[in-house]
């Protein structure tokens, strides 16, 4: 069977078994990782490095696929590549300052100019791996019941955290239905003869344009099955809500809280003291 990035994957790992409140909050702890500053732009490569093979580690444990990812970014390399000509030819006001590579059309490219664009690329692929490993191994209602905790403060001051959260969780499990629908689509045009690669700009918006309006149509008439399937259910969303699973704290998710806290507190550490372990090797870096 065909997986779709970010479908939830119906196995027994110990990733899925962890409970889905210690799996939401190590997302967002990797997430604000992420986009820490840990000084130099080496010692935040270095990091990078160290996120990517906690998450490709996940990745094994979890038994997602980690080659799914990185054919869903086949339609960002055109961006990657938009990002580094507008880095090459507008540089920043200190990229004057670092060391040349090489000279393009007259245009002298700097080594910030690539470490800018690695920057881009690396964050990208760190966040879809996360958030891929999150909705691949959580149930769609474990997801809502982790949402609806997170937010439970908000529901003091009588806001609808149920309703939120289950928005949310809806919301992310129609992303892997949108991929196949527009692969579906993609082809059936291309069969009638719609060419998404080559001829006139103007013909590639009619082919675009061929494939928004099913999917929109087919997007709205799921939207509306899934309604009428969750009101026959006697699904009230003003109702109070009960549940027939109670979700039990054991031992290991204990362990995965510590090692979340663990993490969180390395990252910070970093984040604060900016340690640069090429500097206390004695080894000279180009800036």
């Amino acid at each position: 069977m065909k997986m779709t990035l970010g479908k939830f994957n119906n196995l027994d790992t110990i990733v899925h078994r962890i409970d889905s409140r210690i799996k939401l909050i190590a997302l967002i702890v990797l997430l604000v990782s992420v986009f820490l500053s840990y000084g130099s732009a080496y010692m935040n490569l270095v990091v990078y490095g160290g996120i990517f093979i906690l998450l490709f580690l996940l990745t094994l444990l979890g038994k997602t696929s980690f080659l799914l990812l990185f054919r869903s970014l086949k339609g960002l390399w055109v961006m990657i590549l938009f990002l580094l000509i507008l880095n090459i030819f507008l540089p920043s006001a200190s990229a004057s300052e670092s060391m040349v590579l090489f000279t393009l059309f007259g245009v002298e490219v700097h080594l910030s100019t690539i470490l800018n664009v690695s920057y881009i690329l690396l964050r990208l692929i760190l966040v879809l791996m996360m958030t891929n490993i999150f909705t691949s191994t959580t149930k769609p209602m474990e997801m809502t019941y982790a949402l609806e905790w997170l937010f439970y403060p908000l529901s003091l001051v009588r806001f609808p955290v149920h309703k939120l959260a289950m928005t949310i969780s809806l919301a992310l499990r129609f992303i892997p239905y949108l991929f196949d629908k527009t692969n579906q689509i993609m082809k059936a045009q291309a069969s009638r003869g719609v060419d998404y690669r080559q001829g006139k700009f103007k013909d590639k918006i009619r082919a675009i344009v061929s494939t928004i309006i099913p999917l929109f149509l087919s997007s709205f008439q799921v939207s509306g099955e899934l309604a009428d399937a969750m009101e026959a259910r006697g699904y009230d969303p003003d109702a109070k809500r009960t549940r027939y699973r109670a979700y039990r704290w054991s031992l290991k998710d204990t362990l995965s809280a510590l090692v979340v806290l663990l993490f969180l507190g390395g990252m910070i550490t970093l984040a604060v003291l900016k340690p640069d372990i090429f500097v206390a090797m004695g080894m000279t870096l180009p800036q």
